[in-house]
């Protein structure tokens, strides 16, 4: 089993366990990742980065991450496989040659 099938299995246990699974249907789960992207925002308004709280990062991180795996998984997409076909699209669309900053 995977890092990301572990993590994703896991998840589902503790929805599971809840019975929470009636409320995470696709549009739900976007949204909470939004939110939660939105909490994560939140923790570096009006500061520099260093000024965050890392370890408030790391639960809000979490939270995005939790959401996108449980959405990844409702659409039985495969995390690296969709991920690595858009760093693959990426580096189509932005080439090296054109993106690196020149002195």
């Amino acid at each position: 089993m995977t890092d990301i099938e572990e993590i994703t299995t896991a998840l589902i246990q503790f929805r599971d366990e809840r019975d929470w699974a009636q409320f995470h249907n696709p549009k739900d789960l976007a949204l909470a990742i939004n939110v939660e992207a939105g909490e994560l925002l939140e923790l570096f308004l009006w500061k520099n980065s260093e000024e965050a709280n890392i370890e408030k990062v790391k639960e809000e991180l979490a939270d995005v991450f939790a959401f996108a795996f449980l959405l990844s998984e409702k659409y039985g997409f495969d995390v690296k496989e969709i991920v690595m076909a858009k760093i693959e699209q990426n580096a189509k669309k932005y080439s090296v040659e054109k993106q690196k900053v020149k002195p």
